[in-house]
């Protein structure tokens, strides 16, 4: 059986940030995890994409945490890639970024992916 594949988008190497905690949450459930931030390099061990649309493989779940801005310049990369599902974590949402997701045919799960996979962010120190 294959792993479950997740790309985390606006991953950081910051263990106080979300997006860290995220990644090494993702990573102890046993998902196969793709950091994604645009000065790529290396995060909790993974390499970090520059862009989603670099990923090699097909993606099961996204899960956003930029700023809002951000998330819309994302939405077209987010659409173009057909991730069976999008999570918008909180604060990465507003309602133009709900919107345009839904135009280009996104529906976003706009909920805490960390929460969604059974684990508290908590559990992780930064």
């Amino acid at each position: 059986m294959s792993r479950k594949t997740v790309a985390v988008l606006g991953a950081s190497a910051d263990r106080s940030k979300f997006s860290n905690k995220a990644v090494r949450a993702y990573i102890e459930q046993g998902w196969e995890v793709y950091p994604v931030n645009p000065k790529g390099g290396e995060i909790e061990g993974l390499t970090a994409y520059a862009r989603l649309t670099e990923i090699p493989v097909k993606l099961d779940r996204i899960t956003v945490y930029l700023p809002p801005k951000v998330t819309l310049a994302a939405l077209d990369d987010i659409a173009r890639v057909q991730a069976g599902e999008v999570f918008i974590n909180p604060g990465a949402e507003n309602d133009e970024v709900i919107d345009k997701a839904r135009e280009l045919g996104v529906e976003p799960i706009l909920a805490c992916s960390i929460v969604d996979i059974g684990v508290t962010p908590g559990r992780y120190p930064g």
